[in-house]
């Protein structure tokens, strides 16, 4: 399998990097404590946080660099929040955020922890029905302005219907089937995680001149996590950017 940014997403965004995470071996079907305790706990710090601060999400020194690159690649940031901004947005209003399970709770405990985003996506769902990789390049991700054939499912829609984007807006999609649109903005109905998850990619969106301590703790601590909460699961790390482009997992 493979992770790939487009040259076209690094032409808008030079710095633009990506930390990236992939497990397998974990089992999601069961509830784990300490990784909801955990998730509590940066739930409590970021409303803290913000109690403290008294910024609005969209004001805070952490999320001002992802609107700004949201307007650079042609996405209105007022109208779609990147994902870290709509988590610590919905924290600071108080609204907390529900458990979903240890493989999602995780991910957005990681986020919190480091305010960066960080996406996640069943792995299982880019394999075909009989468990091999799809595609002449086997399986795999990328970041790249969305074409005529691509497809999105919104969360909770049947199979078939769909929320096109229009030619040239950055998505993350695997073949022709977006699981990402506006880049970091909403995740799809495919590629989403249940009990049945057993295999996980974590993409860590950050900028090579702003954020690379936080992207590179954030691996650190998926790392360190995932050996703790899933006692023998398999992990493959690295980080993609403008001059190493690709990685295979």
């Amino acid at each position: 399998m493979y992770f790939e940014v487009s040259k076209e997403m690094f032409d808008m965004l030079p710095t633009f990097t990506v930390g990236v995470v992939a497990v397998r071996g974990i089992d999601n079907s069961k509830e784990n404590p300490a990784i909801r305790e955990m998730l509590d706990k940066y739930i409590d710090e970021c409303k803290a946080y913000f109690d403290a601060s008294g910024n609005k999400a969209k004001d805070d020194p952490i999320v001002v660099p992802y609107r700004e690159a949201f307007r650079t690649v042609g996405i209105n940031p007022n109208r779609y929040a990147c994902a870290i901004e709509a988590l610590m947005d919905r924290i600071a209003k108080g609204k907390g955020l529900p458990s979903i399970n240890p493989a999602v709770d995780l991910g957005n405990a990681i986020s919190l922890k480091n305010r960066i985003p960080i996406g996640a996506h069943d792995m299982n769902s880019f394999l075909t029905a009989d468990g091999t990789e799809r595609g002449a390049e086997g399986a795999g991700i990328e970041v790249r302005p969305a074409t005529a054939e691509d497809h999105f499912r919104p969360f909770g829609a049947p199979e078939g219907e769909y929320d096109d984007p229009e030619a040239g807006e950055i998505v993350y999609v695997s073949g022709c089937e977006i699981r990402t649109r506006r880049w970091a903005w909403r995740q799809s109905e495919q590629g989403k995680m249940d009990a049945s998850t057993t295999a996980v990619f974590y993409p860590i969106d950050g900028f090579s001149d702003l954020n690379m301590d936080e992207v590179r703790q954030a691996m650190a601590d998926f790392s360190s996590e995932l050996e703790k909460n899933f006692p023998g699961c398999e992990i493959a790390s690295g980080i993609v950017d403008k001059d190493n482009p690709r990685i295979e997992f």
